[in-house]
Parts: C-alpha cells; sequence; structure tokens
C-alpha cells in the first residue's frame, strides 16, 4: 500500500511539474527564445533525469533511480551529438542504454534497496554494455579501437560469462 502511494505521489509530482512548464511557455512566449531551447533541450532531458532521480529520493524510491539514469544518460548522448553534430553514433550508441540501467541498479543499491543483488548487476549490466559498445563501435566504424581484432571482445564476454556460471553454482 505504502508503495503504491509513493508511485502516485511520484506521477503526480512529475505530471504537475509538465503542466507548469508547458504552462509558463503558454503565458510567456519569450520564455522559449530566453533559454535558446533549440541549442539546449538535451539538458531538459538531463534535467528530467536529475529531477526523477531527486524524486526518488524525497519519496523514498531508490526504484527511481533506473529511470532517471536511463532519460539522464540519453539526454547525455543526445547532447553529446547536439555539441558534435555526430548523430551518426547513433548506430553504435545504443548499447550505452543497458549501461545506463546498470548505473540505475548500481544507485539504487546503495541507497538500499536489495543492495548486494543491486549493487552486483548493476555493474554486470555496465560491464556487458561496455563490451556492446565497442563492439558495435568497431563494427560501425565509430571508434576503430579494436579494427579488424573485435571479436575478441566477444570471446572475452563468453569467457567471462562461462567462469561467472561455474563460479555461482559453488
Amino acid at each position: 500500500m505504502e508503495r503504491q502511494r509513493r508511485t502516485a505521489l511520484a506521477g503526480g509530482i512529475i505530471l504537475i511539474a509538465l503542466g507548469v512548464m508547458f504552462l509558463a511557455g503558454q503565458i510567456v512566449p519569450e520564455l522559449s527564445r530566453w533559454l535558446r531551447i533549440e541549442y539546449s533541450w538535451p539538458l531538459w532531458v538531463i534535467g528530467w533525469g536529475v529531477f526523477l532521480f531527486i524524486l526518488g529520493l524525497l519519496t523514498g524510491a531508490p526504484g527511481l533511480a533506473v529511470p532517471a539514469c536511463i532519460v539522464g544518460g540519453i539526454g547525455g548522448l543526445l547532447y553529446w551529438q547536439n555539441a558534435t553534430g555526430n548523430w551518426d553514433s547513433w548506430a553504435y550508441a545504443w548499447p550505452l542504454i543497458p549501461g545506463f540501467i546498470g548505473v540505475g541498479t548500481l544507485l539504487m543499491g546503495i541507497l538500499g534497496e536489495k543492495p548486494r543483488e543491486s549493487i552486483t548487476g548493476g555493474l554486470w549490466m555496465m560491464f556487458i554494455s561496455l563490451i556492446l559498445f565497442f563492439v558495435f563501435g568497431s563494427v560501425f566504424g565509430g571508434l576503430g579501437l579494436f579494427g579488424p581484432y573485435w571479436p575478441v571482445l566477444l570471446i572475452g564476454l563468453g569467457v567471462v560469462v562461462l567462469l561467472r556460471s561455474f563460479i555461482g553454482r559453488r
């Protein structure tokens, strides 16, 4: 019951904040020119991620760290792409999204929700995400770190998965 109340509280606050933001844009049209939304829009996405994280802290819902990190991480990617004009990087940057989930899960564990499982799972998600990022970056030419040797990353990931399965059974 308490969890439903917190979820409703978080949802209500998010809807009110969105409404206030859009109403301010309707009442004061110069606001969008002053904020230069056409250039700073990725910062708004990052800001919503920060807002979700703070909301999770205030309502005692550490699980909100996961969507907060997803939104904030995607906002960071969009900021970098907007600043550099490298929109083609989406071809290999999307594997970072599970890493954002991993960061959120790690933070959720640090904040007290199933600490051992959350921290371990978060680190594992971040590790897999980085490996996939380097693989896709090498395949689609964005990173070129490993050149034709990117399959070595997949072999290494497979070895880690196998070792983890044997260690986990003990």
